[in-house]
């Protein structure tokens, strides 16, 4: 299938590993510019090479959503890389695991800034200009703890659920310019951040890694872990001009994991 984004420009966020890169990797192998941005320059500056290598357009600035100038770097940043923006991938990295009675005010401070309000301010930062052209695709990356909670994992629960509410109200505001608003919602796709989870339930279950993982996948029908090509894939495809009709949603990347309709 042609997914119709050749020559469009995208900025990816959190795209040092894991499922930001896959996105942006699966942008690029359809011939869309793209700026990554994360933490660590090294290892932007290795996948800008590995994309460019592979026939890609790629380049990357280094930001940290924890800045308090995030959003006006970025958008600076896209206007002198890519000069414009037709997708933008939110994307962040995961809060620290543990219970309910673990968070407390200055980490649900901390982790709303840059899990919820640097997403929703850079996006309407950037809107302006999808709506002048008539097109653009807001794919962001949030948890299927959105649809059942995740056990210890209360600050993500909580905070990527603020995610949906805020993208369903978005996606009928903008859909009459051209614009799809989605969530894309990965179960256990096989990243470092699963290795780190993995090791954080090993240690407070009294429990050996492969215990706590061999547990966890036979709880998934498909019965394995999922790629991170396989979720990017469908992040591209949400992206796409054949997508067009399909905004305000949540789509699992989650092998069946999900037991709620």
């Amino acid at each position: 299938m042609d997914l119709g984004i050749s020559g469009k420009r995208a900025l990816v966020l959190a795209a040092s590993r894991g499922l930001g890169l896959g996105i942006a990797n699966a942008l690029a192998a359809e011939g869309v510019q793209v700026l990554i941005c994360g933490r660590t320059e090294e290892k932007l500056k290795a996948n800008c090479a590995a994309i460019i290598a592979a026939g890609g357009k790629a380049d990357y600035i280094v930001a940290d959503l924890g800045e308090a100038h995030f959003v006006e770097t970025m958008v600076q940043a896209v206007q002198e890389k890519l000069g414009g923006i037709d997708i933008l991938v939110n994307n962040t990295g995961g809060p620290t695991p543990g219970t309910t009675e673990d968070m407390n005010a200055e980490k649900l401070y901390n982790f709303f800034q840059s899990m919820v309000v640097r997403v929703i301010t850079l996006t309407n930062a950037l809107l302006p200009q999808m709506k002048a052209q008539g097109f653009g695709r807001i794919l962001t990356v949030a948890s299927s703890g959105v649809i059942e909670p995740i056990g210890n994992l209360a600050l993500s629960n909580t905070l990527r659920g603020a995610l949906v509410g805020w993208n369903k109200t978005l996606a009928t505001e903008v859909a009459g310019h051209g614009i799809t608003a989605n969530l894309l919602l990965p179960g256990r796709i096989h990243t470092d951040r699963i290795d780190e989870l993995d090791g954080a339930n090993a240690a407070r279950q009294g429990k050996t890694v492969e215990e706590v993982r061999s547990a966890s996948i036979k709880t998934i029908p498909a019965g394995r872990l999922g790629s991170v090509e396989e979720f990017a894939a469908a992040g591209a495809f949400l992206c796409s001009r054949p997508a067009s009709y399909i905004t305000g949603t949540m789509l699992r990347v989650d092998g069946g994991a999900a037991k709620s309709l």
